[in-house]
């Protein structure tokens, strides 16, 4: 038996809309209305049971609020590439700015797997997801959902269904950032090594380039665009060859940080020097590879993070009733490092 001494603990227990209904002298469908703004309230009995609960520290159900409101408050985020270097940042703004307006996130990856694809969606729609974001692994168009229950929007990849909303980074837009920041800082001898032609990504790119070469009145050194592979090798083999052939070069636009990477070292062996000799711009700004090169590579970021952010917004405009189609492009931004840094 415990001493006499000692009370009992108290229970707590969370306050509920009964409690603040009863306390402000109202029903409990009175008091749901108060606090959910409708215009069936007066305007005193609204501010007395928003003063009640207040004082009460009444914490309104979401789930609840939610199925009254027809939703979930959840979103699912689906890519097809979840250890890629280009979907994470993607799905990390994304996340941010659902989480910020306070919706949880059901994360799901197909690896690159039509089927295990179409399982997640089913899945999600099984939770009563209000919307979808389908994050793809390259900027190559990736085909279309179709018509679901929920709202959709593609990023990154965009859909092939020109009537979905599809969230872009605008690498033609950053081929010509490329080129015209390397014209800026007095280069006019300028080549172009990038990765697989079969990449939308390497297309667009080099044609932001070329066009803003021909708008300046400048060739391209070569009189084509160096096409090749994403990695470091190609950009070392191609630099060599660019230079038996083309030694006036002043100028070298990497289609990513990887190939310029190469591009550097081959430089380094031929004693040329960067920025002296060569300026170095490239594209994806991963700053591993950018800030740890010698010296440090300016690079076009495509300010993934924001993508995400942005297509996230774009989704719970349409979850509230605002739907959007089409391609929106973000612009992309240079990022100014020692390898472009113009020299006297």
């Amino acid at each position: 038996m415990a001493p006499k001494d000692v009370d009992p603990v108290p229970i707590l227990r969370a306050v509920t809309l009964t409690d603040v209904a009863k306390a402000a002298g109202v029903s409990v469908a009175t008091a749901s209305k108060a606090l959910n703004g409708r215009d069936q309230v007066k305007a005193e009995t609204r501010d007395r049971v928003h003063r009640v609960a207040e004082k009460l520290s009444f914490q309104p159900n979401a789930l609840a609020r939610g199925l009254l409101a027809g939703r979930s408050g959840t979103v699912g985020l689906l890519t097809n590439d979840l250890e890629g270097r280009f979907s994470i940042p993607v799905l990390m703004g994304a996340e941010d700015a659902v989480g910020a307006d306070r919706m949880s996130v059901f994360l799901c990856d197909a690896r690159g797997d039509s089927i295990r694809e179409q399982y997640h969606v089913q899945a999600l729609l099984s939770r009563r997801v209000d919307g979808l974001i389908v994050v793809g692994s390259s900027t190559d168009a990736r085909p279309s959902l179709g018509e679901l229950p929920v709202p959709v929007v593609y990023a990154y990849a965009p859909s092939e269904n020109p009537d979905d909303l599809s969230l872009i980074s605008d690498n033609v837009g950053g081929g010509r950032l490329a080129a015209e920041h390397l014209i800026r800082s007095g280069r006019t001898r300028i080549a172009h090594i990038t990765g697989d032609p079969t990449y939308a990504a390497a297309r667009d790119r080099a044609t932001g380039v070329t066009a803003a070469l021909e708008d300046a009145g400048l060739p391209l050194v070569g009189d084509r665009v160096m096409f090749g592979e994403w990695n470091e090798g190609w950009g070392r083999g191609a630099t060599r060859m660019l230079f038996a052939n083309h030694p006036e070069i002043d100028a070298i636009v990497a289609g990513s940080d990887q190939i310029a990477r190469g591009v550097l070292d081959s430089l380094h062996e031929l004693d040329v020097g960067v920025p002296r000799d060569v300026a170095v711009i490239s594209f994806d700004n991963w700053a591993i590879l950018a800030t740890n090169s010698r010296p440090q590579l300016t690079s076009v970021d495509l300010r993934l993070e924001q993508l995400g952010r942005l297509a996230a917004q774009r989704l719970l405009e349409a979850i509230g009733g605002t739907r959007h189609s089409g391609v929106e492009a973000l612009a992309c931004r240079v990022v100014t490092r020692e390898s472009t840094m113009p020299v006297g």
